[in-house]
């Protein structure tokens, strides 16, 4: 039976490293907004980032169920950070007979700013495709992220809080 797999932790916590390994572990594709947003319209996307980020997540949903029906297992790489959207995501799977799994990726604080700066760092140099998150952005984030509850967690990854 195939499986979807939901990524569910803060910016740069790690999650794409762990997608890529169920990834290689589940034979699954792997579905990720930043890589087409990234792609597509690069770094700065301004006030359309959130128009775009939307847009792209409902391309991936139709993306997943169309793979789902070849009987390919699919690692959502999305981030998930409201409980809402959590749900609604499970919801969405259930009433379409999918299982799905959310795996939270956890790291702490210290060892989060620590990625953020070599991350950034990386952006700067041309080193890698990724978001440049600077300190108030961060924070916004941050703000934003709700922990999920162990109710809501199938897997913890990382440290268990």
């Amino acid at each position: 039976m195939v499986k979807v797999y939901l990524i569910c932790g803060k910016i740069c916590c790690g999650k794409t490293t762990y997608a890529q390994k169920l990834c290689n572990e589940n034979n699954a594709v792997l579905l990720s907004v930043d890589e087409i947003t990234l792609a597509l319209f690069g770094q700065h996307c301004g006030d359309k980032h959130d128009e775009y980020v939307e847009k792209a997540e409902k391309y991936l949903l139709s993306k997943s169920m169309e793979l789902i029906r070849k009987d390919i297992n699919v690692v959502l790489d999305w981030g998930f950070w409201t409980k809402t959207e959590r749900k609604a995501i499970k919801e969405f799977y259930k009433s379409n007979n999918v299982e799905c799994e959310l795996h939270y990726v956890n790291i702490s604080d210290e060892v989060w700013k620590s990625r953020l700066y070599k991350r950034n760092n990386e952006v700067l140099a041309n080193e890698t495709s990724a978001y440049y998150i600077d300190d108030n952005l961060a924070a916004k984030f941050a703000s934003i992220f709700e922990m999920p509850s162990e109710v809501e967690v199938d897997v913890f990854y990382g440290e268990r809080q």
